[in-house]
């Protein structure tokens, strides 16, 4: 596949390119609005600072007697009168005083008299000042600007794509551009889920082959599968295959605390990608918003998620024929999504994206070994043996720890000890060496773990021993870690005796060796008890009970937690098969560890000198043969050793390099120093 050189910012899709934030710089109304603005709060200003108030008697009608006022505006509307000074007036007042005046009147002081003394002065009387519009505007004026303010500072924002509430019914999805890099040849261990979706691919590279049959391709995919298994990775593999747009958003990105807008956003994804068409829209995490519609009473009644899935549904229906649009949508939870949404014509094709495997656990390390320098003796194959569940995202974790710890160790490569540090890591947490425990703990801790080893060892239907450790690591004070040589798609009865049994030989050893017993057991107990529960109740391998299932019905929908469809005394059948397993299993483990206590002490011993032993060490020590590695405390002693030697070499060359640093600095030699040619 071509891929154009050009980034997603260059290679814009059509219909997305959005509008420039409005301003006043770019609206020219806006540059008046503005300046209108401050000429009327300038000339509210201005008039008020010119204006006086004063009152009628005396100093109105004294004003007029001594020729102070050269007009008056009498406001009968407003009760008012409105004049000016006289050259006279404004000669005997002070230089910064108001050169207008104000004041209220009544009926009763503007008689004939006070007429007549106004002309005989020589003022000029205006009596038509009866102006109802310019009061009206002077009181509108305030609320004006009041709205002019909103109106730039609120309205404009949120048309402007700020997220505000306008913004809100607007979808949140991400997009990629068709140079997507990611192909199927990142995608590895999923081969049969990458062969269905071909035919997507297919139909958004060359739709005129279907239509020519008159076939009509699935437009809804449902990736189903763990998280962390690549359902996303295999999304983008597609759209990068095909060369198409990749509109990318998640299930809750469509629910927001206003009802409506999960809806909104919904039609506006769908639109702008049939603008876009061919492309691809991926709905990550699909069961936020698709869970089945449930009565009224559970589920709220119509609330914004029902919504927002009858929107998704009507959408998909309404696709027509020249819409090259494909929908994928991706989940862990395909049991609870609602019926409708999974139906013939929506989510009709259904793509498992399962756990990888063996081969595919090997492929995916393989991948992303890729860009880290590897040592040439890396065993994948074993690797992926020790990473039985491990998902796609950890296993790429894991890879990445390793490098990051070949690089604190200043090696030249990750070799195969970074590899098996960092899986345990990844699964188990950080190993706590600089954890001191107690004689007491470590002690119990060390028979804990050699009764696990040893059962683990002596059972053939049980896992390979990989390695058994004392090192804290986690939660855990211990760990006795295996390496399945298959992964397994059932598991057998023997085999589940055989891991119960595994499971209590650490209690067992602790109460034979330490004549106690302690909490560190509990998960142990936890497992053990789940197994058996399981065979009885769901695998159908309990003697009493027969092959009947007892567990809760998957396709039934239990609104207050499910419930028991067998009666009391069958639970208590139940109870009484599970409990035979587990005594049968406990006394098989002690039978095992009573017959072999010599071996079990030599190898607590072992682990209480050197911590950690593999599968090698823990065969030696079982056969009683002679046994010898390097301690704890030796292995600090010389890394210890190696920092001090590295340390002193470096001062050394810091010495070396201080003379000839002089030398470089002195002076170069004259013409009668320079040396003999």
């Amino acid at each position: 596949m071509s891929a154009s050189p050009q980034s997603d910012q260059d290679q814009k899709p059509r219909g997305l390119g959005r509008r420039p934030l409005p301003g006043p710089g770019r609206s020219p109304f806006g540059w008046l609005v503005i300046g209108l603005i401050v000429i009327a709060t300038f000339m509210m200003l201005t008039q008020t600072a010119q204006v006086e108030k004063i009152n009628f008697n005396p100093e109105f009608l004294e004003a007029v007697q001594g020729g102070h006022v050269k007009s008056v505006e009498i406001q009968e509307s407003k009760r008012k009168i409105v004049g000016k000074f006289s050259e006279e007036g404004l000669q005997s007042r002070p230089a910064d005083a108001p050169t207008m005046f104000e004041l209220n009147y009544t009926s009763e002081m503007l008689t004939e008299d006070v007429m007549e003394l106004l002309r005989t002065n020589g003022v000029a009387i205006d009596a038509s000042g009866q102006d109802y519009w310019a009061p009206l505007l002077w009181q509108l004026l305030p609320v004006v600007l009041l709205v002019g303010v909103i109106y730039f500072l609120v309205i404009r924002n949120m048309r402007a794509g700020g997220g505000m509430l306008m913004n809100f019914g607007r979808s949140r999805h991400r997009l990629r551009g068709k140079d997507t890099k990611v192909t199927f040849e990142d995608v590895a261990g999923i081969e049969e889920a990458k062969e269905e979706v071909a035919e997507t691919i297919e139909f958004l590279k060359n739709p005129k082959k279907f239509k020519r049959i008159g076939g009509r391709i699935p437009r809804g995919v449902l990736l189903v599968g763990p998280p962390g298994c690549g359902k996303t990775l295999l999304a983008k593999a597609i759209a990068g295959e095909a060369d198409v747009p990749f509109f990318s958003i998640a299930g809750s990105d469509f629910v927001e605390m206003f009802v409506g807008v999960g809806a909104s956003r919904v039609r506006d994804l769908f639109k702008q990608a049939k603008e876009n068409s061919p492309c691809i829209i991926f709905l990550d995490e699909i069961d936020a918003i698709g869970r089945k519609r449930g009565p009224g009473f559970v589920s709220g009644g119509h609330d914004e998620r029902e919504q927002t899935l009858n929107a998704i549904l009507v959408e998909m229906d309404g696709f027509d024929t020249n819409d090259q649009v494909i929908v994928i949508a991706a989940t862990n939870r395909a049991d609870i999504l609602d019926n409708a949404l999974t139906r013939p014509g929506r989510f009709d094709r259904q793509v498992v994206v399962p756990l990888p495997d063996l081969k595919g656990r090997v492929k995916i390390l393989k991948v992303h070994a890729r860009k880290i320098k590897m040592s040439p003796v890396v065993d994948f194959e074993r690797l992926a043996r020790g990473t039985p569940m491990f998902t796609g995202a950890e296993l790429e974790a894991l890879i990445n720890e390793a490098a990051i710890m070949a690089s604190m160790a200043n090696k030249d490569c990750v070799d195969m000890a970074d590899l098996e540090e960092a899986r345990d890591k990844v699964r188990w947490g950080r190993a706590k060496r600089s954890h001191v425990l107690d004689e007491q703990d470590k002690r119990l801790t060390a028979y804990h773990e050699a009764g696990h080893a040893l059962v683990q060892a002596m059972l053939e239907d049980a896992d390979p021993l990989h390695k058994v450790s004392i090192i804290p690591r986690g939660p855990m004070g211990g760990a006795t870690f295996t390496l399945p040589e298959k992964d397994r798609m059932f598991y057998t009865r023997r085999y589940c005796l055989a891991l119960m049994k595994v499971c209590f030989a650490g209690r067992i050893a602790e109460q034979m060796f330490c004549d106690d017993i302690s909490s560190g057991a509990q998960s142990d107990i936890q497992q053990a008890t789940r197994i058996a529960r399981e065979m009885v109740t769901t695998w159908g391998m309990g003697e009493q009970m027969g092959p009947v299932y007892y567990g809760a019905d998957p396709n039934r929908e239990y609104y207050f937690g499910p419930a028991a469809e067998y009666s009391q005394r069958t639970a208590e059948s139940i109870d009484q098969e599970i409990k035979r397993l587990i005594d049968e299993t406990y006394s098989g483990a002690r039978h095992i560890i009573a017959e072999n206590r010599e071996r079990l002490e030599r190898l607590a011993q072992a682990l209480l000198k050197y911590e950690t032993l593999d599968a090698e060490d823990v065969k030696m020590i079982l056969d009683g043969r002679e046994f010898s590695k390097p301690t704890v405390s030796e292995l600090l002693a010389v890394e210890q050793q190696k920092a001090a030697t590295a340390a002193a070499g470096d001062d050394s060359t810091e010495e070396t390099r201080q003379p000839e640093a002089d030398s470089e600095n002195a002076a170069p030699p004259t013409a009668d120093e320079s040396p003999d040619t």
